[in-house]
């Protein structure tokens, strides 16, 4: 796995989602660094892919309410635990679960095993609600995939809160867990 600065050469078999993530990035003018490789389906492979990055990946889940009416994307260390019951207590919400996949594919255009906040910006109707732990704020890089595990991407943590998120108009929520 090579190192490589910003999109890759060649686009031929990359998916519209990916190619958006890119697009978006340079629009922005955010510098990053990505790494091509096999599909990451577990968190230990992710932590692999990152540790060539040089830094910590996130681990991204998709949830919802038991009503499955209110959803969202937690982006928090990979080496954490996640607690329902202490998401829930802090969002005030009673039960929150894992949402299902058409519900993923239709509000952030992604598959399972490649969500990233990436995929925020296919939520034009900010139906899926941010929510970031506290600890990704004190990191000086942010690693995540392009909406999709095949390639993971590395960019200051500051750009990601002063240019990305504003730009899909997405404010965080912040928790601690």
């Amino acid at each position: 796995m090579d190192v490589e600065i910003g999109r890759p050469r060649d686009m031929e078999g990359r998916i519209a989602p990916e190619i958006r993530s890119y697009d978006l990035l340079e629009r922005l003018q955010i510098e990053y660094t990505r790494v091509d490789h096999e599909k990451a389906e577990t968190m230990e492979v992710c932590l692999e892919r990152a540790s060539v990055l040089g830094t910590r990946i996130c681990k991204n889940l998709f949830l919802c309410n038991r009503q499955e009416t209110v959803f969202y994307l937690l982006a928090m260390p990979a080496d954490k635990q996640f607690r329902t019951s202490v998401v829930s207590a802090q969002l005030g919400v009673a039960r929150l679960h894992f949402a299902d996949e058409k519900h993923m594919e239709q509000f952030l255009d992604i598959r399972p095993g490649s969500v990233s906040v990436m995929g925020l910006m296919n939520d034009k109707k900010n139906n899926v609600r941010l929510l970031i732990d506290r600890d990704i704020v004190k990191q000086e890089y942010f690693a995540c995939h392009p909406c999709i595990n095949t390639s993971s991407l590395k960019f200051r943590t500051s750009e990601l809160f002063e240019k990305l998120l504003p730009a899909m108009g997405h404010e965080p929520t912040f928790i601690d867990l």
